[in-house]
């Protein structure tokens, strides 16, 4: 059967992983064709300011090499620009005359420095610092002079000057604005940060707007709208960048400051996708790795026909590390956007941390000296959690503080952002996989391989492992059965992060005791494989044990209480939503209109009752040994709001709980307080929804396909 055609525009970070993930999916599926207008294969371009500093070699930063193409059948021209795409012909042309034939197309053209109408900002000796060549121009400068200037004092502008100071040039650093990463930082951040860039010997120029560049045919100089002037041999442009949009807009496609996509990377045009940073999600192009990643795995289920969650954004963060200086920043971190939740500085360890709030609410963070906390805010300020779970100031610090860190983080949340690993995966490659150091752990788990600003945590929770094994693991005392030591929680990583559905080989990969297993092991493994990947996950299934959704629905004969108030309604649209959905234990749901037929509202896993001020929600009630009362999650004054409390509970406890863990269990794990707070955040309830409805959905269509395929028997 032949294969269809896939042509990827762009050869950097974000259509290359659209490309690993679809060959992980479907790798026969596609005839897959790149090009790359650099003469390289892809590289990590964040790591180019590690090779400026010597941390790094350019060879060492290639992600895949020559060979990888080759062995996976992939047709790579580099040096080569497609000038011209057909969507009407569905095909593209290079400058070269090479032509191209697609079934599916993705751009992913990246973006390019910004260049400010500045006089003389052409000439020879300005650069800017984008790719391997601006490096290696940078590299043959400095074996010829001696002083050097970057114009911009963001994160990129800093770290090209460290990467100069490095190579020996004397390094100026301007920036327009009164202190440094004024988008990213605070003030009192910013002043540690350039006295200590100012030890390692930079200068900067505050506040200074530029006006030309000096020199004949040469830059020679900088010289400011104030009047003064500096001398430089170099001058690096690093003031922003803006997305490759020209090739899209030539071809007819809608572009705003980038090309527009939708919730799954489609452009206007048909058969075209876009990702990364030339691409525009709900008026938003992202500069950075976490995004661009997690386009590309939309993208990928997409044209393999695997169902997907729909891309919704992401939270932007900032991480730079140079030479010993660790900065982290998130969210909003202005007085004027959020308050201050918690402001610590340590004089003598040089470290400062700032945490901001609004509502009630984890807003923002800045974290100077030492980031190894960031991937835990960043989740806060993600999720926005409620204050109350801001771990407690700890002022001791070294080694010790990192494993209290990594001892106190949950097994599922984010360790490395960029690639998606959470703390499970990253004990799981060392206590199941045998991983002895962190760059092991990277190259199995892609933890810190990208941006590194995550490795001091990877490398804390890496040595806890090894300290604690597997009774490191928070649920190391449960296993899942008696078939095995490995417990729920490494379990579910394992299966998340596993794209293959052999589930005999998941076993064997995860050291079974019995690779046949038992009734309890085998409903979890499949109850886990239908969560995280729904297209592997066996039809028997539903058909066997039933761990659904019962509903017990009386209405108010008396109608004490507003006609509107329709227990029937809820009762029929929950049904809808979660009535063919999985739970890790059969959930029994009550409804009832008014208290004149409570229904048993407070003893049901679910409790839905009317009441003068609106719809009552309770969760966690259970009517048998032991005993529990319902604990009230919200009041809701509309059936709209009602049935979204709903859904959103049971759709956390579908996500959360362990597979055989009643809801009033899970509950008290969990916190109430907890739940009540995702919950009653609009937007990640709204996600919990549609997450519902993608489910209710993916398993419907399976049945409707398995009744045809059985009708046509």
């Amino acid at each position: 059967m032949s294969r269809e055609k896939l042509v990827v525009i762009g050869n950097g970070m974000a259509g290359i992983r659209c490309v690993e993930e679809i060959i992980k999916l479907s790798p026969d599926k596609y005839e897959i064709t790149v090009f790359g207008n650099e003469p390289h294969p892809n590289y990590n371009r964040i790591l180019l300011s590690k090779v400026l500093q010597g941390d790094s070699s350019i060879e060492s930063i290639v992600i895949n090499d020559w060979a990888w193409y080759k062995e996976r059948g992939i047709r790579l021209h580099t040096g080569e620009t497609v000038a011209q795409i057909h969507t009407e012909s569905q095909y593209v042309k290079t400058l070269s005359g090479i032509r191209a034939d697609y079934d599916c197309l993705i751009i992913a053209t990246g973006s390019s420095a910004f260049i400010p109408p500045i006089a003389g900002v052409h000439k020879q000796g300005v650069i800017s610092f984008r790719n391997i060549n601006d490096c290696k121009t940078m590299m043959e400068y400095a074996k010829k002079y001696k002083k050097a200037a970057v114009i911009g004092g963001g994160l990129l502008g800093l770290e090209a000057a460290r990467g100069l100071l490095n190579l020996g040039m004397e390094t100026d650093v301007i920036h327009n604005a009164p202190y440094l990463m004024n988008r990213q930082l605070d003030r009192m951040s910013a002043d540690l940060l350039r006295k200590e860039l100012e030890e390692q010997g930079m200068r900067f120029w505050l506040s200074k707007e530029t006006e030309s560049i000096t020199g004949l045919n040469r830059a020679k100089g900088i010289r400011f709208t104030s009047g003064s002037s500096l001398e430089a041999d170099l001058i690096v442009i690093s003031v922003g960048i803006r997305p490759n949009i020209e090739l899209a807009k030539k071809s007819g496609m809608e572009t705003n400051r980038a090309i527009v996509v939708d919730d799954f990377m489609r452009t206007s045009a048909p058969n075209v996708y876009a990702v990364g940073e030339c691409a525009e999600h709900r008026g938003v192009a992202y500069g950075l790795v976490a995004p661009l990643y997690e386009q590309g795995k939309v993208l990928a289920s997409l044209l393999c026909g695997e169902a997907s969650e729909p891309y919704k954004g992401s939270v932007p963060y900032a991480q730079l590390k140079v030479s010993g200086v660790d900065v982290f920043s998130v969210g909003d971190i202005h007085s004027d956007d959020a308050e201050t939740a918690i402001q610590l500085f340590d004089g003598i360890r040089g470290t400062y941390k700032k945490v901001t709030m609004k509502e009630g609410t984890v807003r923002g963070a800045i974290l100077f000296g030492d980031s190894s906390e960031g991937s835990q805010l960043l989740n806060l300020v993600k999720k926005r959690a409620p204050i109350s779970e801001l771990s407690s100031p700890v002022n001791a610090g070294g080694n010790d503080f990192n494993e209290e860190l990594a001892a106190n983080m949950p097994d599922r949340e984010t360790v490395c952002a960029c690639n998606a690993v959470n703390k499970a995966s990253i004990m799981c490659a060392v206590i199941e996989e045998g991983m002895q150091t962190t760059e092991q752990v990277r190259d199995c788990t892609k933890a810190s391989s990208s941006c590194g600003g995550c490795r001091p945590m990877v490398a804390a929770i890496v040595q806890y492992a090894l300290k604690h094994g597997k009774e490191g693991m928070a649920s190391a005392a449960d296993p899942v059965c008696g078939c095995t030591d490995v417990s729920h929680a490494a379990l579910k990583a394992a299966i998340a992060d596993r794209l293959s559905a052999d589930l005999t080989g998941l076993k064997e990969d995860l050291g079974w005791n019995r690779v046949s297993g038992c009734p309890t092991c085998s409903s979890a493994i499949q109850y886990y494989e239908s969560l995280y990947h729904p297209a592997h996950a066996q039809k028997d299934y539903y058909n066997t044990e039933h761990n659904g959704l019962t509903l017990n629905v009386r209405n108010d004969l008396i109608q004490a209480i507003s006609s509107e108030y329709n227990s029937h309604a809820i009762g029929t649209e929950l049904e809808n939503y979660c009535g063919s959905l999985q739970y890790p234990v059969a959930v029994k749901a009550a409804i009832t209109s008014g208290i004149h037929k409570p229904a048993g509202v407070l003893v049901h896993d679910l409790g839905i009752t009317g009441a003068p001020a609106g719809w009552e929600i309770y969760i966690g009630g259970h009517s048998e040994h032991p005993v529990k009362q319902g604990q009230l999650i919200g009041i809701a004054d509309s059936d709209e709001i009602a049935l979204a409390l709903s859904v959103s509970c049971l759709q956390l406890y579908r996500e959360r709980a362990d597979h055989g863990e009643p809801l009033w269990k899970w509950i008290e794990r969990e916190g109430i307080v907890e739940i009540r707070e995702m919950v009653f955040d609009e937007d990640y309830r709204q996600e919990l929804v549609e997450r519902t409805e993608a489910s209710t959905a993916r398993l419907n269509n399976a049945e409707r396909l398995g009744e045809e395929i059985c009708g046509n028997c």
